[in-house]
């Protein structure tokens, strides 16, 4: 697993130094980054420089590489995803600042008193007079996480922090990370049920399966807010459309492939599933674990194994939490694979490039819009809106804000 570090360094300030340090992290067989310039001054300039690094040892040697030359001095270096998250990634800011007393009244005493009555008569309008209709709970107990297993609640919430920040930049909702410490699929339910009134939303992320469909499914029936496995549909989700982008530059139609999905925990069952209901002719899939079985063959999924899944499928999905499960020689010519465990994937893209599969998915092109383009969110609001409204799930007076 590849680590980017920030190497701090003043270099003497004339031409070719920063060269000089760049040759250096080459030849400590790092990969440079960004570099960004703290200070310039007469004689030294001080500037971070992100170098990926395979692990801390080699990151240590690279600082004392570049140490060594001629007047150069790394002030320090140390790993960026720890730097990028001191503090935490998350505050919550008002959305009405307070400046004269008149703005106390307004949103204090006495203004808030007629708002609460409001509220009081008609429940619904909490949507429109406070943050309940923009925002959203995302709930975790840590037993499923990324592809770190069962790390608990606490270690859990800086995967929470920066699933809120994406609410926030990329959609203008509120989130707010709860993190539940209970193993129990009841008090879980029981905790969410409580404090659900908060919220627009609930998010549920990095529960373990089978407890994530049975709180799932209980929370969908007690709850009349949306709820939503993550791990399940938003993965599945991604996945539908960027295997739909594969086919086409493969030259092939999805609906009329067969489909391989290996693991059937929450990601992997949600992926299978969907292919299902995304009319893909056959779905197969593998997973040692026979209690996965009976809910997958339930929505129309082949159980196999592996062996069998590898020598049919033309597309390959894998969820395992396992790195290094594919290998070179299990993957046939022309096979579209996607390895999607993180931070290591089942198999690294060079690895199943050199076995044939189709280079240019991973090369030339990107198989999913750009994640930070705004219009990309916006467009799907407004395409969930036109399909609720087109359904009769939901009726809705007007679009929200800024849509």
């Amino acid at each position: 697993m590849a680590i980017d570090y920030t190497y701090r360094v003043q270099i003497p300030h004339y031409a070719g130094q920063l060269a000089r340090v760049a040759t250096a992290i080459a030849e400590g067989d790092g990969l440079i980054g960004d570099v960004t310039t703290i200070t310039l001054g007469r004689e030294a300039s001080i500037r971070e420089i992100t170098v990926e690094a395979r692990d801390e040892a080699q990151a240590d040697r690279i600082a004392q590489v570049v140490g060594a030359l001629e007047g150069v001095t790394v002030l320090w270096h140390r790993d960026r995803a720890l730097i990028r998250h001191e503090g935490g990634k998350l505050t919550m800011q008002p959305t009405r600042p307070v400046t004269s007393v008149q703005d106390v009244r307004d949103i204090y005493t006495p203004g808030v008193a007629r708002v609460s009555a409001a509220l009081a008569e008609d429940s619904s309008l909490a949507s429109r007079y406070t943050m309940i209709g923009r925002s959203v709970a995302i709930c975790t107990n840590g037993t499923r996480v990324l592809g770190l297993g069962n790390i608990g609640p606490v270690a859990a919430m800086p995967v929470m922090e920066g699933k809120a920040v994406f609410y926030q930049q990329c959609a203008g909702i509120s989130a707010m990370p709860i993190l539940i410490d209970t193993e129990d699929a009841d008090e879980f339910v029981e905790v969410v049920t409580k404090i659900a009134p908060t919220f627009g939303g609930i998010h549920l992320e990095d529960i373990s399966a089978p407890d994530c469909f049975e709180i799932e499914a209980r929370l969908i029936e007690a709850l009349p807010q949306p709820v939503m496995h993550d791990d399940v549909h938003g993965t599945a989700v991604v996945t539908l459309a960027a295997a739909i982008v594969a086919c086409r530059q493969a030259g092939l139609v999805l609906e009329d492939t067969v489909v391989g999905q290996i693991g059937l925990g929450a990601a992997g069952f949600g992926i299978a599933a969907l292919m299902v209901d995304g009319g893909v002719r056959r779905v197969l899939a593998a997973d040692p674990n026979e209690l996965s079985h009976e809910r997958a063959i339930a929505r129309g999924v082949e159980v196999v194994d592996m062996e069998t899944l590898m020598a049919e499928a033309q597309v390959v999905l894998a969820t395992t939490g396992r790195p290094g499960i594919i290998t070179a020689d299990m993957i046939r010519p022309g096979q579209v694979i996607m390895a999607l465990t993180n931070p290591i994937p089942e198999i690294f893209p060079d690895e199943a490039l050199a076995a044939g599969t189709i280079a240019e998915l991973t090369v030339e092109s990107e198989l999913v819009p750009d994640v930070l383009d705004p219009e990309v969110h916006r467009s799907i609001a407004r395409a969930v809106c036109e399909a609720a409204v087109a359904s009769g799930v939901a009726r809705l007076e007007r679009a929200p804000a800024g849509l």
